[in-house]
Parts: structure tokens; sequence; C-alpha cells
């Protein structure tokens, strides 16, 4: 970092002396269902200058995730925020029901390997899915792996599984307590035992077979006390044997030049092609091909911009198929001729068309693509040359959960879901073009009492916005609804529908649950991605805003019964919108939110989302744009805010707790405490992904709790 950029003064050493005790505020916090006063959060005299503007950091000390303090701070504060949740009447009752309504067999979709079958399954509230093998369809299945037993309390989680391609092994990656951090194992699938291997310190990492060995990703052991917020620096590919120590274990690739980029590798099936991919930031990679048939081959740069996305599909009779956005910002599918791979040389197999191509898969000899339109999933199958044989008739508007199966295997699977299609799974026939029902979901839920509509709304300047609404049939519109809008728009990422049982106690309570795809995400390719980036990210809010405005203006809601949640990047969005119109939204949840705008990039991993957010050092213009709508910079004291509930988990390595941290005492020292102002921290808990039911429950459990309470909604 430039030091004539940024400067840093901190209180003398001993300035921490007697500087955390917490003592009692009661303005910020004070809300039904009781007064509830929440600790003052001490300050401390610290300034960070950019760009010869001096901004206070007076919670800087939270960053310190470790120190003593902070978990006094964590523990004052989650007894202020139970004590508030536990007076919620029907909590209890809404906990009943979200357990009743996740108690049903859940299944992944079956893909084979080596002939064999395998699938996840849970049966109902086990905290981790079940990986199961079965020799064919109608055998009986047996458990190979059984995550469950890997902690007392369902808080290691498999993270991904890989299989050896002659079936002798498979190699599984575990995440302890949700942290990015992973481990990997190795499983002899003839004896079911676990040999000896251990791989530490692997994180954002695949598991790619060639011989008796894998590819992984990883970093060096960070400094104890630092696992969880040191920024993560100098990722490596490595190559390991099966049976050998991991100090053992080959380096493959790094860049010593470039410690902010990250690097993975990825072997064809038929273990003749290995690609090396290395990212700067959360799009844009470099590819690299290396023959693996030729001994000593070299590893041959195809592309080295950045500037465009390059996923490999496979490998297939002496092709090499990628799907990219590079000249097409909607994707296409590309053939590459080994014998001379340079991109000026790729044929294109399926151009671009108005929709995205989200997906491509190669199985029985064709092509399964996946396009979006307008949010919504349409599959297709083509030829290897590129000529669209048939569309994949859906039951619905809704998502593909994407196919499985294998290049010469006609039997294919997928998953379809909607809002209120509850996932089931399709055997598929691909040269027969037959989907037949292999498993549906059976939950607690008729579908034909609750309705699921598109709109399309206009934000501030004119781009019009797809968002969907689902709500109980026979629903007025009267303005009286109690409403939850959510986003994301960030990314690339597109939300498409999906079923989940979390939102039908709020929707047969007489709930909106509204999603609006906003700019910043992927649903209408790269373009609508970089209209809502950098020095255009407010587009991303104009939008949400845009969305409450129209479900206002159409009567479904008023700004008395509007609640709005987001998490990660989400969680950004909505403390932008509370800060930006805190008297559109009567409730407020940001979860694992991204608050901090102008140091969320010195943290683990943030500085891979430069490219959609730009950082506060690398410009006068940047930082300016960025304090304008940084949630944690923009809260105004003595104003009235959404009544707000911002969560986070203590093993949070990628967006770190401190935003949360900070922001959650900034607002309730700036809330008039007209609102409750409060902050939930799990424990043994991460980002989100490998959470175990129980928790998910839980915290499902608080949240609805809060924002029905907070909405006056008057649960049944």
């Amino acid at each position: 970092m430039n030091l004539t950029k940024f400067t840093s003064s901190k209180v003398p050493k001993g300035g921490f002396r007697g500087l955390f005790i917490l003592t009692v505020m009661t303005s910020a916090c004070n809300s039904q269902p009781s007064k509830i006063a929440c600790p003052e959060t001490a300050k401390e005299d610290v300034v960070h200058s950019y760009f010869g503007v001096d901004v206070p950091e007076p919670y800087a000390w939270l960053e310190n995730d470790t120190s003593a303090a902070t978990e006094a701070w964590v523990k004052a504060q989650n007894e202020v925020t139970f004590a508030y949740l536990e007076k919620i009447p029907f909590r209890e009752k809404l906990r009943k029901r979200l357990t009743d309504l996740t108690n049903y067999p859940k299944y992944g979709s079956p893909f084979k390997k080596k002939g064999v079958y395998y699938f996840f399954k849970n049966n109902g509230l086990q905290n981790q899915s079940v990986l199961y093998r079965q020799a064919s369809l109608d055998a009986e299945p047996e458990i190979l792996l059984d995550p469950n037993t890997l902690s007392d309390d369902g808080t290691v989680a498999l993270s991904r599984i890989s299989f050896s391609n002659d079936g002798k092994y498979l190699a599984y990656s575990i995440a302890r307590s949700g942290s990015d951090w992973n481990e990997i194992f190795v499983v002899d699938l003839a004896t079911t035992k676990l040999l000896p291997d251990q791989i530490k310190w692997v994180k954002f990492s695949g598991i790619s077979w060639q011989g008796s060995g894998f590819y992984y990703s990883a970093y060096d052991a960070p400094a104890t006390g630092k696992e969880f917020s040191n920024k993560n620096e100098y990722h490596k590919i490595y190559y390991h044997t099966v049976g050998q120590e991991q100090h053992r274990d080959k380096l493959i690739y790094e860049n010593k030049k470039h410690p902010l980029r990250n690097c993975g590798a990825s072997v064809t099936d038929d273990e003749k092609f290995m690609f090396v991919y290395e990212t700067e930031s959360t799009s844009g990679n470099s590819l690299y091909l290396k023959d693996l048939s030729k001994k000593n081959a070299a590893l041959l740069r195809l592309v080295g911009d950045f500037e465009n996305d390059y996923s490999v599909t496979g490998h297939y009779k002496g092709k090499l198929y990628v799907v990219t956005n590079w000249k097409a910002p909607k994707q296409r599918l590309m053939e590459i001729d080994p014998a001379k791979p340079a991109r000026e040389n790729w044929v294109e197999i399926i151009p671009e068309t108005a929709n995205v191509l989200e997906d491509a898969a190669i199985i029985g000899g064709r092509l399964a693509l996946t396009y979006m339109k307008d949010a919504t999933d349409h599959a297709y199958v083509y030829d290897m040359k590129g000529s669209q044989l048939y569309e994949i008739e859906l039951p619905a508007l809704g998502s593909i959960g994407g196919f499985s199966g294998n290049k010469d295997d006609n039997e294919a699977f997928y998953v379809f879901t909607s809002y209120t299609f509850p996932p089931t799974i399709y055997r598929f026939d691909v040269a027969g073009n037959k989907s037949e029902v292999f498993r549906k979901t059976e939950v607690s839920f008729n579908p034909e009492d609750y309705t699921s509509e598109q709109v399309f709304y206009t934000s501030k300047d004119g781009t019009k916005i797809p968002m969907s609404l689902t709500y109980k049939k026979g629903l007025k519109r009267n303005g009286k609804n109690p409403t939850m809008l959510y986003g994301y728009g960030g990314f690339n990422i597109s939300l498409t529908p999906g079923f989940s049982v979390g939102r039908i106690p709020f929707i047969e309570n007489g709930g909106v649950y509204a999603i609006a795809n906003i700019r910043g995400g992927g649903e209408y390719g790269e373009e609508w991605h970089k209209a809502g980036t950098k020095l255009q990210k407010q587009n991303v809010f104009d939008d949400f805003i845009a969305a409450a405005e129209y479900l206002i203006a159409e009567k479904f809601t008023s700004s008395e019964k509007l609640a709005i949640n987001g998490g990660s990047n989400g969680g950004l969005l909505i403390g932008a919108c509370m800060t930006q119109r805190p008297d559109l939204f009567a409730v407020a949840v940001p979860e694992v939110g991204v608050l901090d705008m102008l140091r969320y990039h010195l943290f683990t991993i943030g500085w891979a989302w430069a490219t959609d957010y730009g950082t506060s050092d690398e410009s006068e213009e940047m930082f300016n744009y960025l304090k304008t709508y940084s949630p944690l910079h923009n809260l105004k004291e003595g104003r009235k805010y959404p009544a707000t509930l911002v969560t986070t988990a203590d093993h949070d390595d990628r967006v770190v707790p401190a935003h949360s941290f900070k922001f959650a005492a900034a607002l309730q020292a700036a809330n008039d405490g007209t609102n409750p102002a409060l902050i939930r921290i799990d424990s043994k808990a991460g980002h989100g992904a490998g959470r175990p039911i129980g928790k998910i429950i839980d915290a499902q459990t608080d949240v609805w709790s809060f924002v029905m309470w907070n909405l006056g909604v008057k649960y049944k």
C-alpha cells in the first residue's frame, strides 16, 4: 500500500488500558417487547487518512477478533440480543414450525463414477447430509461417508468430494465451524477405510485427480491467532500422491510476482489435459494448458489478460470445449484444437444468443446447455457440431440444478425447482429427450395454496428490472401486507427461482416474499454485472430502492410493513439502502455483510473483490465514491433507523465479523432509540456454507421472529 495515500494515527501505548469497560446506553436499543439497554461500545482515538481526508475509525479495535476486549463485547451484545429475542411471544412456536417443515428427506441428484451410483441424503434433521453409494439404482444404498460422525455438534462439514478416475479412491475436504480453511482426506473405496493422508491450509481449492494423486490449492500456514483475519497471499498449486505426507507434495504452480492472485488446476476426466486457472479477482481469469500425454510438456498460456471468464466444459474426441464471455457478454461455447490452442484459433460452436448461457455439459455425446431468460432457466440439447436438437420441456418457470452425467453415457439427472415447486430430481434420456420423475420432495407444503409471479419495474435511470413475488392466494393489495424484499446485486451472481421451507411461515402468515434481480448480478450477462460495479455501484442500491417503491406504489405493502434482507454482498446492499433511505423500511437484516468499504480489502480474501468495488487507496475518485455509500461511514447521529438485526459469525473468514461489529456499534451510537439496533453473533459458524441444520433453524427462527415482530405480524 502506498503510504503517501494512506496514513494511520493511533492512541499511544497503554491507551487501551481501561478503555473497554462496557457501560449502559439506553437510547439506541429501546423497543418492544421490552426496553433493553445496549452496551455502549468504547471509542478509540484512531484516524485513517486517505488522499488528505481524515476518517475517524473509533471502533477499529473491534478488528482484533481474538482480543479479550472483543470477546467481552461479543458476549455483552449477544446477551442483549438474545434477551430481546427470547421475549418475542411466538418465537418457540415459530421454531417448532420451522423444525417440522425442515424434517423431511432431502436428496441430492445421483451421479455415476465407474459404474457406481452416488448420492447425498439427509433423513430430515441430520446436521449434515450423508454420502451413499449403490451398485445400481435398484440396489440397497450403503453409507460411504457420514460427516455427522466428524463432530459432536455437526459443525464439521464436507466442502468437496472428488473420485479418482480409476475408481480406487475418494478424496474429500472438510471445513470446521464454517471457515474457508479446508483439510483434505482420502478414503480407500474398496475397504471404505480412511487413509493416513491429511492436507492442511487448503483454501479456494478443487481436487483434481491424475493417476494415484491429485492437484489442490493452498496457502502457507497463517500466523497463530490470525487464521481468520490476515490477508490471504501467495496461493499455490500442489500435487499430492496418495500415501505420502503433505510436506513431500510437489509444488506445481506459484506466482511470486503477484501475491494477490488465486490459482487452481483442473484435469480432464480422461487425464489427457490439465488446465490451470489464475484469477486476480472474482471475475476474469487467465488460462493455461498442459498436454499430460506428453512427457515434460510445457504449461502453455492461452489467455493472460484477466479481462474475461473461461470455464472448461471438457475433452471429447480430441477437442476441448470452453464456455466464455470473450467477445460475448452473454457467453458462448468455443472449441479448442490442442494442436493449435492459441485463442485466435478457437472455433465458435454455440454462438452468443439473446439469453445468458449459464452452463454446458457433455453427456451421451451431446451438449446439454442451460440458458437463463429473465432470471429463469431453459434447457436445450445440441449435437457436438453446434446444431440444436431440441428443448427440454420443464414443468414450470424455475431453475435447473445442473446436469449430472458422463460424456459417453446416455443417462443424466437434473434437479428442477421454483419458488412454489419443491426440488424434484428427474432422470433424463439424452438421446430420446425423455424426462421422468426420479424422486420428489415430500414436504409439508401445498403449492396450490400459493402463487408466484414475475413483475418488471423501472429503476431511477429508466432501466427495467425483474422481480419475483411469492404469496398466498387471495392476498389483498391494500398496502398492509408484511413484505420481505431480498436482493444481492453483485459478482455476476444471479438469483433464480428456488424453494425454501424457511420462507413458508412468513408467507402462510400473510407475507409477501419479493426477490429483485438488480444490476451487479448476472441475470442479463456481463454488461448487467458491470453496470453495478465500481463507479456504477449506486445503480445497485437505486434498483433495490426502486423495488421497494414499486411494492408500495402497487399497494402490496407500505413502509411500515416492509423488511429488507441480504447476505454478504447483499449485506452491503441492505446497509447502504437503510442508511440512504431509512424512511423507506421498517426492518433491516444485513447478514454477514461487507459494511466497511474503505478497509474491506485488508482482510483475508477481501482484495479479490476489487473488480466489483474498487479500493479506497487506488485513486482519490474511488475513495470519494466508496465513502459516499460505505454503510459504516454514512450513519447519521440521532436519525431514526429501521429495526435492525445485524448477523455474523465468529469463524467468518470470508467477510470478517469486524464489518458487522463496527457497523452495529456505530448504528447503536447513531440510532435515535425508536427501533432496536441489535447484533446476533453465532459461534462455531462462518460465512454460511456447511452450517448444520440445527444452526440453520436457530438462525431462521431468530431472523423471522425479529422481522415478524417488528412488522406487527400476528403469528398464527
